[in-house]
This record gives structure tokens, C-alpha cells and sequence, in this order.
């Protein structure tokens, strides 16, 4: 199996994607390739392996960033990192890419290069959000569309889905609607009316109705679908309060002695507490609805997690995820 990497893409690029490569070629058994700038690529590779097997740099000398505009850079960017590599895939001479690039890049790159999936309107980007018990619940779609129509939320049902049940091995995932009420008349049209399709479908989806935004880390849900407006929303609300919770915390237990001695005790429980939501176990987000499997990592993956998410474009391939979403919304 061959996994395209746009190695120039992200906060900590190239280095930290490289070694995040290589630890998963090792790993998981795939072939990796690598599109950037030749010299500086080849560099890291050399300083972090001495076994140059089912490694291969592509030179790309161009770099789309996160101020590039999207679909502009896409077009006149034609020698970039990312291009190179969609086209890669396009061509089926990869069988995934992987990038923490820009999200706006790679998500035109997916649909405009790529394509879409026949009878999907519309992509979406499926977040793993990490709950308080130990599992993960999937927000789709957490920010590639803002003007959706309840026809869209409901084929990211079906997408989301058929991801939980091949990548997370989920028998039958349970569905919730984010909404501002339990009640199926809460909400406004596009919530109201993507409740009565997703109540009244022919396939088996185990919706269970709509779920409030204080629920999503009970573990309630497994997939909570909703607007990318609205789910980028939901997404960096709990990025962020968990961070300034995990920082006010530490600044409170190291404020005096007695505290310090406190933080001592519950040290083991913090780290635990920590590691619950640390994005680097699920490593990225597939963008669901497109023809080949596309893979973004987070702006600023280390090496674990940019291993990680090419664990997960590895799983969607092996599971055929893009044909089984492909069946599924032929028969809706």
C-alpha cells in the first residue's frame, strides 16, 4: 500500500511529518511518499533511517500555506507539495494522502482534483472527539461546509456511519443531531427537517434523536452530525476550553506549597486525565466523500500523531470505506 504525504504542509512541517512517516512505514508496512523539497526531505530522512526502503521523495518546490486562498493556490500552485500528491492519488498511483497542510487546500484539492463520490453533493471533514470515558464520538461535518442542506447532513449520516463501523470496529453506531433541545421540533428548518429524514430512512441508522452541545463529552453519541459552521464551532469551543481548563489547573496547583504537594499526589490522575484528549492517539480526520481516501492531520501533529493518521487512511483503505459509502448512498 502506498500513502502520499504532503511533507510541506503544517505548523511543524517537514521534520516532524518525515519522522511521523517513518515511524509508520515501519509500523504499519506501507510505502511511503514524500512530496516536497528534494534536498531538505532527503536530509531529514537520512538523519532519522538508515534503511531508505519503501521510501520515495518527490521533489515539489512549490508550498501552499494557510494565507495562500484556496482553490487560487490549487491552480497556480501546480508544483506544490499538495497538488503533487492529489494527483498522485488521482491517478491511483497512491492509495491515500495524508497532509496537516492547509484545510481549505486540501479539502478543494479533494473535491476540485480528486472528486467526489457519485451522488454526494458534499464532502465532510469527520472529527474524533475523545469523551470522558475513554472512547471517541465523530463530529461530521466539523468545518468544510457552512451552508448545508438537510439532504447533506443526512448523507454525512450515512458516511459517518460506515466509518465508525470499518475504522472503529462499531457494531452500530449510535446518530444524534446537534441541536439546542431533545425535542424533534427544536431547532431551526435545516435541523427540523434533517431530524425527519433521519427518523423516517430506509437504511439501518441507529439515530437516536438530537443531543445538546453540554452532552457530546458523556459519550451519548457516537457520530454527531451537523452544519461545518456549526461543528467547527463545537470543535474549537472544547479545544480550547480544555486547554485553558488544563492551564488553569496547573497554574492553581502550583500557586503555593501545600498546593504544589497536592498536585504531587494527583499528578498520575492528571496525566490520565490528560491523555484522554489528546488528538495524537486518532491522529487526523478523514474528509468523507470524495472518490480516494484523503487524510488531514492536525496543523501541528508531532510524530505520533502524523503516524497515527496515516494508521487511519491505512484502515479506510483496507476497509474499503469510499465503496461501502458508495453503495449505501445508492440504495438511500
Amino acid at each position: 500500500m502506498k500513502i502520499a504525504i504532503d511533507a510541506m504542509g503544517g505548523d511543524n512541517a517537514p521534520e516532524l511529518i518525515v519522522k511521523g512517516s517513518i515511524l509508520a512505514r515501519d509500523e504499519y508496512n506501507v510505502d511511503i511518499l514524500l512530496y516536497g523539497k528534494e534536498n531538505e526531505i532527503k536530509n531529514i530522512v537520512e538523519k532519522n533511517t538508515s534503511d531508505f526502503n519503501n521510501i520515495e521523495i518527490i521533489n515539489a518546490e512549490e508550498v501552499i500555506t494557510n494565507d495562500d486562498k484556496p482553490v487560487m493556490a490549487l491552480r497556480r500552485k501546480k508544483d506544490s507539495s499538495l497538488v503533487k500528491a492529489l494527483n498522485t492519488v488521482k491517478e491511483r498511483k497512491a492509495d491515500a494522502i495524508v497532509s496537516a497542510g492547509s484545510t481549505g487546500a486540501l479539502l478543494g484539492g479533494a473535491t476540485l482534483i480528486v472528486g467526489r463520490i457519485n451522488g454526494i453533493e458534499r464532502p465532510a471533514i469527520g472529527t474524533l472527539i475523545p469523551n470522558m470515558y475513554g472512547g471517541f464520538t465523530l463530529l461530521i461535518d466539523s468545518g468544510a461546509n457552512v451552508d448545508s442542506k438537510p439532504e447533506f447532513l443526512y448523507d454525512f449520516a450515512i458516511m459517518g456511519d460506515i466509518y465508525l463501523k470499518q475504522v472503529l470496529n462499531i457494531t452500530s453506531p449510535k446518530i444524534a443531531l446537534a441541536n439546542i433541545g431533545s425535542e424533534k421540533t427544536k431547532g431551526d428548518k435545516l435541523t427540523v427537517d434533517t431530524y425527519g429524514l433521519l427518523e423516517n430512512t430506509s437504511l439501518p441508522l441507529n439515530f437516536i434523536g438530537n443531543i445538546e452541545a453540554r452532552e457530546i463529552l458523556q459519550g451519548k453519541a457516537d457520530i454527531i452530525i451537523c452544519d461545518g459552521f456549526v461543528g467547527n464551532m463545537i470543535l474549537k469551543t472544547l479545544e480550547g476550553s480544555v486547554l485553558e481548563l488544563m492551564n488553569g489547573l496547573k497554574s492553581a496547583l502550583l500557586s503555593s506549597a501545600r498546593s504544589k504537594i497536592g498536585a504531587a499526589l494527583i499528578k498520575p490522575a492528571l496525566k490520565d486525565f490528560k491523555s484522554k484528549f489528546d488528538y495524537s492517539e486518532h491522529g487526523g480526520a478523514p474528509i468523507l466523500g470524495v472518490k480516494e481516501i484523503v487524510v488531514k492531520a492536525h496543523g501541528s501533529s508531532d510524530e505520533k500523531a502524523f503516524k497515527n493518521a496515516i494508521r487511519q487512511a491505512k484502515i479506510c483503505c483496507e476497509n474499503n470505506v469510499n465503496g461501502l459509502i458508495q453503495e449505501s448512498i445508492m440504495r438511500r
